[in-house]
């Protein structure tokens, strides 16, 4: 077969083809594992960071799991009724919401329907996040959150009080917002911004906001604010309103009700 032929030419296409074909599905294959870990850690590692219980310099996966592992104890819950889920087959490191979500099964629709930016489902089960004390009392919660922003679906962490009104922090560890503007809520600055924040107001209602530009000190509502983003109306929205609807009634309200009583406090 002369090398300068067609059959010649499409024969080394095929053979670079299957031979390349082969060395990345080996590749994934034999990454899946440590993809995995690293998945499952950088989970903790966000958890924890909105916890205010990591330190930035702790490298090592095994330093990441040991400290998880004795500050954080991951609960199963029905969103309905705020309960524990008992004798359930789901498990923390397994168990994925998105799929939960597709699922008619474990899944329930949203209400209202616009009350997540268009998502029309959402997991009738998600797992909390206990951090506790020296004591092994609860100290705080981290709540898994998402919803819609300008392009993409926001997807992260609120870290509240036992009180169950206090913001203690929040992260959003992934999304696809326009770098510098919408972006700009991985911006340590912004969400510094948070701690100290209330989710209620006097009535009970949540109502935390993200507001259009900087919040007034004299406001009677600068407890439940906080300062846009400059530029991301249509993200800063999106916060607020995925908040908003977390923290409801169709959220995480049955559970963080039960919280408030047990811990002995009073919201709004």
């Amino acid at each position: 077969m002369a090398r300068d032929s067609v059959s010649h030419t499409l024969l080394v296409s095929t053979l670079l083809c299957v031979v390349c074909s082969v060395l990345v599905a080996g590749a994934a294959v034999g990454l899946r594992e440590r993809q995995e870990i690293n998945k499952q850690v950088d989970r903790y590692k966000n958890i924890l960071q909105v916890a205010n219980r990591f330190d930035d310099q702790t490298d090592s996966l095994d330093d990441v799991a040991r400290i998880y592992e004795a500050e954080i104890k991951s609960v199963l819950i029905d969103l309905e009724t705020g309960q524990p889920v008992a004798d359930s087959d789901l498990d923390s490191e397994s168990y994925d919401p998105r799929i939960a979500a597709k699922d008619l099964q474990l899944s329930t629709p949203i209400e209202p329907a616009n009350g997540l930016g268009g998502i029309k489902r959402r997991e009738k089960y998600a797992f909390v996040y206990e951090v506790r004390d020296e004591s092994g009392q609860i100290e705080q919660v981290v709540l898994p959150i998402y919803g819609k922003g300008l392009w993409s679906t926001l997807y992260g962490f609120l870290a509240v009080s036992v009180d169950a009104n206090t913001i203690r922090g929040i992260t959003f560890y992934e999304h696809g917002e326009t770098p510098g503007l919408g972006g700009e809520i991985d911006n340590p600055l912004w969400k510094s911004l948070w701690p100290g924040k209330q989710l209620f107001g006097e009535s009970g209602e949540v109502a935390i906001e993200v507001i259009k530009g900087a919040v007034s000190p004299e406001s009677s509502n600068a407890a439940q604010q906080v300062d846009g983003l400059s530029g991301a109306t249509i993200t800063s929205d999106g916060v607020t309103e995925l908040i908003r609807y977390w923290m409801g009634p169709a959220g995480f309200g049955p559970y963080l009700d039960q919280l408030s009583k047990s811990s002995g406090g009073t919201r709004g």
